[in-house]
């Protein structure tokens, strides 16, 4: 099993910025792919970023392409996203996520169900 914990959410005025941290533990093993979903009130999750093992390849939705960056430190077990320019429509329940397929390298995924380990999510909240 592994283990996930997001924290990093808050209030934030439009144009702000939030750093959130997702840290991983447990069962994980090399080239396990990370992302970020997030579900506003009334909606369904959607895929917000993702980035695979080395780092060398990422992917971020059209909506936040320019605006939120992810990342990670595989030695913390740990991946983040950067959120720039936020805009009251970004306001969700932000949640991460690994894809792991025993020590294979794993591509990121965009589908929700590609993942096996959720954590809690971190409430993002930003105001006109």
């Amino acid at each position: 099993q592994v283990q996930l914990v997001e924290s990093g959410g808050g209030l934030v005025q439009a144009g702000g910025s939030l750093r959130l941290s997702c840290a991983a533990s447990g069962r994980t093993f090399r080239g396990y792919a990370m992302g970020w979903f997030r579900q506003a009130p009334g909606k369904a999750r959607e895929f917000v970023a993702g980035i695979t093992w080395s780092g060398s390849s990422t992917y971020a939705q059209d909506s936040v392409k320019g605006r939120f960056t992810i990342s990670r430190d595989n030695a913390k077990n740990t991946a983040f996203l950067q959120m720039n320019s936020l805009r009251p429509e970004d306001t969700a329940v932000y949640y991460c996520a690994v894809r792991q397929r025993g020590i294979d390298i794993v591509a990121v995924g965009t589908r929700d169900y590609e993942y096996d380990y959720w954590g809690q999510g971190t409430q993002v909240t930003v105001s006109s």
